[in-house]
């Protein structure tokens, strides 16, 4: 029987049952790959992370419930959470290795930054999935890793009831929703049926990809988002050049015992 250590964190807040909960796994070195999709697929969260130390710092890994992904924001921030606040990282930064190259976090007073890579997106046609899923005609589409659908406003976008199964026929990882907000910059929505997250509480990556749109739009480069979801959630946004700084809050909620044959 072996266990590994788990916390679970809530990220993108300032108060516990808010933002979006991540689990976090510390590991000394890796399990087989389809234990640690086993694991995220018990955990049932957006996403579940693992890292094991390396020459630079940390390899860092995010499971969905269903499969691993290249890049997540909320997950990272959760991790480095558990380095600083439980685990007595004494480093000013963390380097994680990780699919999407190496992503650093440190402290920003009482947020912490994650320097991430922008993703600016183009504008494409509207595919006919993206319109069927949504059920109403977005202003623009844009797209990057995911589709980008422009409202006109907060009030619009909190609306929305989308179709997911229209949504999971599309050709990206997930869809963001996004217009003009009312006491922030701009608020979204993130959907990603295909895998395994309905709706995704508060999305780091997406960012990647908002943060160069409003900074284009709105003529500024430092932004202030909100993921307008039930459980919702804040962010700082930079974009810096071919980067995006991202800075939120965490709180750990849950530490328990994962207990399993090897």
């Amino acid at each position: 029987m072996q266990a590994i250590r788990q916390y679970q964190v809530d990220a993108f807040t300032t108060r516990p049952f808010a933002g979006n909960p991540a689990a976090v796994c510390p590991l000394a070195a890796w399990l087989d790959d389809s234990l640690l999709q086993a694991i995220a697929e018990e955990n049932n969260l957006a996403e579940t992370a693992f890292f094991v130390p390396s020459a630079k710092g940390f390899r860092l890994r995010w499971f969905t419930p269903v499969r691993e992904v290249e890049l997540c924001g909320h997950a990272t921030l959760a991790a480095a959470h558990v380095l600083f606040e439980i685990m007595g990282y004494a480093e000013p930064a963390i380097v994680f290795e990780t699919l999407s190259g190496e992503l650093t976090v440190k402290r920003r007073g009482k947020l912490l930054e994650m320097d991430f890579p922008a993703q600016a997106p183009h504008a494409c046609a509207m595919p006919e999935a993206l319109l069927a899923g949504l059920g109403r005609d977005p202003l623009e589409v844009f797209a990057a890793a995911d589709y980008l659908a422009v409202f006109d406003g907060e009030e619009t976008v909190r609306a929305l009831t989308p179709d997911h199964a229209a949504l999971s026929r599309l050709d990206r990882r997930g869809v963001i929703v996004t217009a003009p907000g009312k006491d922030v910059d701009f608020v979204s929505r993130f959907f990603a049926p295909r895998y395994g997250i309905p709706e995704d509480p508060v999305t780091g990556s997406a960012h990647c990809e908002l943060a160069p749109y409003w900074a284009k739009r709105l003529g500024k480069d430092s932004l202030v988002a909100r993921q307008v979801s039930k459980r919702g959630g804040e962010l700082l946004c930079e974009l810096k050049g071919d980067r995006v700084l991202l800075c939120g809050s965490a709180l750990t909620v849950i530490v328990a015992t994962l207990s399993f044959d090897a």
